[in-house]
């Protein structure tokens, strides 16, 4: 009885991180790497099968949330106008991130073949203000 619903498979309809299928391709799940630079980190988001403008990424206090949504109709109709065929997809994904330690002011993004690139520079430390007190 297992064998034939294989446990990954059983409950992939209600992973928000699912692959979908567009245009016959199976899209992956919104897979991110971080890497630390010096004075940076950089992050890359698999994004394929998505158009710049289906992305969005907002900054709220202390957390970057990347969303990315993507809808797309097929109708295939006869000459009376009755359909032969019509389908519909739509995939979505969210994550959010930490970014208490960035400069949020200055995050950059582009977004080039499928990868959505953000450069997130640090925070640079404060430098303690030193000055000298006037006697009275």
């Amino acid at each position: 009885m297992y064998g034939l619903t294989p446990f990954e498979k059983a409950f992939g309809v209600f992973d928000p991180f699912a692959d979908f299928e567009k245009d016959g391709k199976r899209i992956s799940a919104c897979r991110t790497d971080i890497r630390e630079e010096d004075d940076r980190y950089v992050m890359e988001s698999e994004l394929p099968g998505f158009d710049k403008q289906d992305i969005s990424i907002d900054i709220t206090g202390s957390s970057l949330t990347l969303k990315a949504e993507h809808s797309e109709n097929n109708d295939e109709k006869d000459k009376n106008g009755r359909y032969i065929r019509r389908e519909r997809t739509f995939g979505s994904y969210q994550r959010s991130f930490d970014i208490s330690g960035i400069d949020a002011d200055h995050i950059s993004a582009d977004y080039k073949n499928g990868i959505l690139i953000m450069i997130l520079p640090k925070k640079q430390p404060d430098v303690p203000v030193s000055r000298r007190l006037e006697i009275q």
